[in-house]
């Protein structure tokens, strides 16, 4: 058994005896936290960070077991939820099931070896969820960015947009305490693949945020329709679907949502593309903010505010700009220009972060495209390549 410092279980229930008599039997193996109601367990997980098992009593005044454990299945997914009652009702099980998706039930009075072999099999239930997402996201984030280098070279506009939008969306979402969110990645990466369907004209007009025809709007407003279609058959995507698919619902769709995975999913990536757009078109980042500020209703108040906030500290105190030739750029480096080859065909767009894929790609090229000097942001590893 690990130290009892690294794993938590959370222990629920309104009478002190009962929460006591709880800790009392799994504190050795584990370090226990304790609540008397469910607004005080969620505040307790919202301090330490969630719990890999919460044990929680039905029968309680306010907020009952089912709708705690509901609650904790939206905000803390991966941690393993345990009924403790002394009724088990068929209304009081069907709840449970149904909206909390509880891992097992323990029945008043519960023996000490039952409670522990319940909270056991609910920690090892807990590490193959996270093994099991953890993978996940490796693989399929892992796939989509070899598609994503891939798909570069058919539309360098789209895709150096993509690069943008998913380094601003994920860079926001580590502001949130939210950096892992991969269906977020996902979905910033893949934002654009529908305007792989668009005339590469059209497409590099969208880049440049020029106005566009009656006709040329529909077609762009028809793009994003095309990702379901590519995407539908691949397995495990569906969250990823979803939020591409809530960018062009109404602001009360949006707002019903709520705040797990789609729904904040959805918020951030439309106030990151909506910024993108702006700014695509000559508005300074300031200007940007305070017209996203008038699209309150749709994102809510307090994430816009937030959002405003980073996007008035992306200055990059922390990063290096400098000019290099195309030749000597290392992957990491975020290239701050549009690159045109001899014939002025966009070759890659400003924002597009430097990929192995690439450089291999622009060895193929000659001398006057690969000595042409460039502006780049160098950080982390990029910067101190570099400098090397």
């Amino acid at each position: 058994m690990k130290s009892p410092d690294s794993i938590r279980v959370l222990c629920v229930d309104d009478d002190p005896r009962i929460v006591e008599g709880l800790s009392l039997h799994l504190r050795k193996d584990y370090q226990v936290l304790t609540a008397l109601s469910g607004s005080q367990a969620l505040e307790r997980l919202k301090e330490v960070g969630g719990a890999a098992v919460v044990i929680s009593d039905m029968r309680m005044p306010g907020m009952d077991g089912a709708s705690l454990l509901k609650q904790v299945m939206q905000l803390y997914p991966d941690t393993t939820r345990i009924l403790l009652t002394g009724e088990p009702g068929r209304d009081s099980a069907v709840s449970a099931v149904n909206t909390a998706h509880v891992f097992r039930f323990l029945l008043k009075p519960c023996t000490p070896e039952q409670l522990r072999s319940a909270v056991e099999d609910g920690v090892i239930q807990h590490r193959l969820v996270i093994a099991e997402r953890s993978i996940l996201k490796e693989t399929l984030i892992g796939c989509i960015k070899a598609l994503v280098d891939v798909l570069a070279i058919t539309s360098p506009a789209a895709f150096g947009r993509a690069s943008r939008v998913k380094r601003m969306a994920m860079g926001f979402a580590g502001k949130l305490d939210c950096g892992h969110f991969w269906q977020l990645e996902a979905a910033a990466m893949l934002s654009q693949v529908g305007y792989l369907s668009l005339p590469d004209e059209l497409t590099e007009k969208l880049h440049c945020g020029e106005p566009l025809s009656p006709q040329e709007q529909t077609l762009a407003a028809g793009a994003p329709d095309v990702v379901n279609s590519l995407l539908e058959n691949i397995p495990r995507l569906e969250p990823v679907i979803q939020i591409l698919t809530a960018l062009k619902w109404t602001d009360e769709q949006i707002a019903r949502l709520g705040d797990g995975t789609i729904g904040l999913g959805t918020r951030i990536l439309g106030l990151v593309l909506e910024y993108d757009s702006l700014t695509s078109r000559g508005i300074t980042a300031a200007e940007a903010v305070q017209t996203i500020g008038l699209r309150s209703p749709r994102f809510g108040a307090e994430l816009v505010e937030k959002f405003g906030a980073y996007a008035a500290g992306t200055t990059n105190t922390a990063a290096e700009l400098r000019e290099l030739p195309l030749s000597a750029v290392e992957p990491g480096m975020i290239i701050m220009q549009d690159v045109r080859t001899p014939r002025g065909l966009l070759f890659v767009a400003r924002g597009f972060e430097v990929t192995g894929a690439f450089i291999e790609r622009i060895r193929n090229f000659g001398e006057d495209l690969l000595n042409r000097p460039v502006k780049v942001l160098l950080h982390g590893k990029a910067a101190a390549a570099a400098s090397r």
